[in-house]
């Protein structure tokens, strides 16, 4: 065991630090990749569907919407602003996101497949890209860069299921 071996040992160890910098490098960008995917995806709905509807349920007029509940097209028209304006945001700062994803998981597959039940895919092809959009952010969660791995930083829970719901 002389220097040969030291210098393996040596050359070894570099390789592992080289690994663990890259795998760091990786989880940075996963993340800020992710963080892009949920504002980008939130945003757009936010701007184009949660806005417009939200601006047509408070202007007065008479209020004809999709009511695949029978709660009626107002009840349905609030829903639907929920779901595509205020849990858009909260995933866009990443605060309570799969609870979140779940409302919008559902209201794009109403509007998917049963608002848009016969109607071309090109049609339905936008609802069904959120779909997969919020399905992906409900497994992934909201990521490093949110306001929950801010809060989980300074409350900590033992409860690993609460900590799941509430991500």
């Amino acid at each position: 065991m002389g220097k040969s071996s030291s210098k393996s040992v040596g050359n070894l160890l570099g390789k592992f630090e080289c690994f663990v910098l890259i795998q760091k490098e990786k989880r940075i960008m996963q993340n800020i990749g992710l963080l892009f995917f949920r504002v980008s995806i939130s945003l757009i709905m936010v701007i184009y569907h949660g806005w417009p509807k939200l601006l047509r349920l408070f202007l007065g007029n008479e209020i004809k919407f999709f009511d695949p509940f029978g709660i009626g097209a107002t009840a349905s028209l609030g829903l639907a602003v929920f779901a595509e304006f205020i849990l858009s945001i909260l995933i866009i700062f990443g605060i309570l996101t799969r609870i979140s994803s779940i409302n919008l998981i559902i209201t794009m597959f109403v509007a998917a497949f049963l608002y848009h039940a016969d109607d071309p895919f090109k049609t339905k092809e936008k609802s069904i890209l959120f779909l997969i959009s919020y399905i992906t952010l409900f497994f992934t969660g909201p990521g490093k860069y949110s306001l929950k791995s801010f809060f989980d930083k300074k409350i900590k829970s033992t409860n690993k299921i609460l900590k799941f719901i509430l991500s």
